[in-house]
């Protein structure tokens, strides 16, 4: 039986059939996308995530790339990055800008709608439970619709993935910043290491902990590399979550402008010299690969915590300077 709450204006034939491998596996966040640290606020958008990846048919167009795919969100000004990678090594499939124009009035009446669920479940009004739930279903349709159609030509997904995926914006987009690079007032600042996967996003996230608000912290390789898990442990220990962080390259990069960018290898030097990226200033930090460490599993988790500290430490010392608006170096 058709859905009474979709009218025939909004109806659509489906896409072609998805195949197995025509899925998300793993949703990540820009670190610097979410703001907020409130318990609840997390909590909300890690459900979505769960949601979105537990059941979900996707794909993108016109690229001749089998999937699975891992999807990396963030948000620049007034929209919504859909940055599409391969899951199995997070190379670039494809990257699309959705303007939330479009979707301002269904996001203001999605959280309408969600206090209003949470004042009948607080009441234990079955009448009034079942009255929203209809008026949200409602709405996720509205919504999924819009984003199947916004995406056309694009990305293509059955209408669950849609709803899924609209609840992961609305989830997400409070609690972002705002700012596009290209506009920012603050330092910003770039960490590049080979592969952006150790040390290059472990000193961005230290530098975001150490200088909340008061710094924009960028990270990028020379190449893109895989996520690394003994990053996580040692970060976690900090109370930082890398499950966030996907790997970038600089041919990425969204601005080529930056205050203070550091090269931590001899090759990531070459590298940002060889792409001509304009700084005010440039510093290569020469820091050791913990990935390159063998022994035995604490062993190298020992390797990755030298490396830690000794980037919280110099990122702090650097960084201070930097954020007190003078050029010294350290």
């Amino acid at each position: 039986m058709d859905d009474p709450s979709r009218s025939a204006s909004t109806a659509r034939s489906e896409p072609a059939p998805f195949g197995d491998a025509d899925r998300i596996a793993t949703v990540t966040l820009d670190p610097y996308t979410i703001t907020s640290i409130n318990p609840e606020a997390e909590h909300e958008w890690r459900v979505a995530i769960d949601e979105l990846v537990e059941q979900n048919r996707f794909r993108p167009d016109k690229v001749g790339v089998e999937g699975p795919f891992a999807l990396h969100l963030s948000i620049m000004g007034n929209y919504i990055m859909l940055d599409i990678r391969a899951a199995d090594t997070f190379e670039p499939v494809a990257a699309h800008y959705l303007s939330l124009s479009p979707f301002s009035g269904l996001i203001r009446d999605y959280f309408r709608i969600r206090d209003a669920y949470f004042a009948a479940v607080r009441s234990n009004s079955t009448f009034q439970i079942e009255a929203v739930d209809m008026g949200r279903r409602g709405l996720h349709n509205d919504a999924a619709d819009l984003l199947i159609t916004r995406l056309n030509g694009k990305v293509a997904m059955d209408h669950e993935t849609a709803r899924r995926l609209f609840t992961l914006i609305c989830a997400v987009q409070p609690y972002a910043a705002r700012i596009d690079p290209r506009d920012a007032t603050l330092p910003l600042v770039l960490f590049v290491c080979s592969m952006n996967a150790v040390r290059s996003p472990m000193a961005a996230a230290l530098a975001r902990r150490a200088f909340p608000a008061e710094i924009i912290a960028r990270s990028a390789g020379v190449r893109s590399g895989m996520a690394d898990g003994f990053v996580h442990q040692v970060m976690d220990e900090l109370s930082i979550d890398m499950s966030v962080h996907t790997p970038h390259t600089l041919d990425e990069l969204a601005t080529l402008k930056f205050d203070l960018v550091v090269p931590m290898s001899e090759e990531a030097a070459d590298a940002v010299a060889a792409r001509r990226i304009a700084s005010s200033s440039i510093e290569r930090w020469d820091v050791p690969d913990p990935s390159r460490e063998d022994g035995s599993r604490d062993q190298r988790l020992a390797a990755y915590r030298t490396v830690r500290n000794l980037l919280d430490q110099r990122v702090r010392d650097r960084l201070a300077a930097l954020v007190s608006g003078s050029s010294q170096s350290v």
